[in-house]
């Protein structure tokens, strides 16, 4: 990963932290940036949660990524995927009413669901909750997510 790249890393990662955003599990392609993005996020987010690298996100069409979702345990209640575009910005236009043209690099589309089971995104939409990434931080920068990056993770 380059410089710039664990840089936008550590401001989405402070920008979710401080909204006390924390994985019960994390599903990541196995592509080495996708494990490494997986990895820096978890130790910025204090994360001890589950990692799953997985082949099956590899470049996957977007009907398997969701099926992949809809597979997983109810006992998570928060799931964040690292992977690849098209496929995230596909599934993510598939899971919300709203659209996305694209996903950029280190962006981060987090969607709540009114549902009690994973099962349930087969026929459920989601809510947007916010859609973020770096470029939104070039030119400034909350004090308290520079607090963050000042401390180090």
């Amino acid at each position: 990963m380059t410089k710039k790249g664990k840089k936008d890393l550590k401001t989405i990662g402070s920008y979710l932290k401080l909204r006390g955003l924390k994985p019960d599990l994390m599903l990541s392609s196995c592509a080495r940036r996708a494990q490494e993005t997986a990895d820096i996020l978890s130790e910025i987010l204090e994360s001890d949660c589950r990692t799953n690298y997985l082949q099956e996100l590899y470049f996957t069409p977007t009907d398997v990524l969701k099926e992949l979702l809809l597979m997983q345990d109810d006992e998570h209640d928060t799931i964040f995927v690292v992977g690849h575009n098209p496929q995230l910005t596909d599934t993510a236009n598939l899971l919300i009413d709203e659209h996305i043209a694209k996903i950029p690099t280190s962006g981060v589309v987090a969607i709540n669901f009114d549902i009690g089971s994973w099962s349930e995104l087969e026929t459920v939409k989601g809510t947007l909750e916010f859609f973020i990434y770096p470029k939104q931080f070039k030119y400034y920068v909350p004090n308290q997510i520079r607090a963050i990056l000042n401390k180090g993770f």
